[in-house]
């Protein structure tokens, strides 16, 4: 039987964040839900658990910004301000949408992005994050960071 990820390894895990797989509902690009789910649990909680907090607006929200030419500032900022006014997603996603570049490249995106740890060094990332969830067997099924992500929060068993 596969192993599993030892409880606490990758310290502590926000089930409530949508899968790396999951496309924005407006864009089509992969990613843009779950790092509009960081921002709003910023905005309820005040900071995101430690595990998550460390790539925050980092990492790949981060590589998505960069894709996209903006800051990662500017989209929490959005996600904040439509929180505090009461404003629903349809106008969170209309202002993302006048900061965003017209041209999203969302195929370019959404490619690259699920390839993320399929080059040689990225393997060895992933060998190591495994190996340290005491799942050093999955190496040959957890292909990609996004694998890793679902992996790690129960969605890949």
């Amino acid at each position: 039987m596969p192993s599993k990820p030892i409880p606490g390894s990758s310290g502590e895990i926000l089930t409530e964040l949508p899968s790396p797989y999951v496309p924005h509902a407006a864009t089509g690009l992969l990613h843009l839900p779950r790092f509009l789910a960081k921002c709003k649990y910023v905005k309820e909680h005040g900071a995101l658990p430690a595990s998550y907090a460390k790539n925050y607006k980092r990492g790949m929200d981060r590589f998505l910004c960069l894709h996209l030419g903006i800051d990662p500032n500017d989209v929490e900022r959005i996600v904040h301000e439509c929180l505090d006014a009461g404003l629903d997603e349809a106008e969170r996603d209309r202002r993302l949408l006048a900061l965003f570049p017209r041209d999203l490249r969302v195929a370019k995106w959404n490619r690259s992005y699920v390839q993320k740890g399929m080059t040689p060094s990225g393997r060895e990332f992933l060998k190591e994050a495994l190996t340290n969830m005491g799942c050093a067997d999955r190496a040959e099924d957890i292909i990609s960071v996004t694998d890793l992500m679902d992996f790690d929060e129960g969605r890949i068993e």
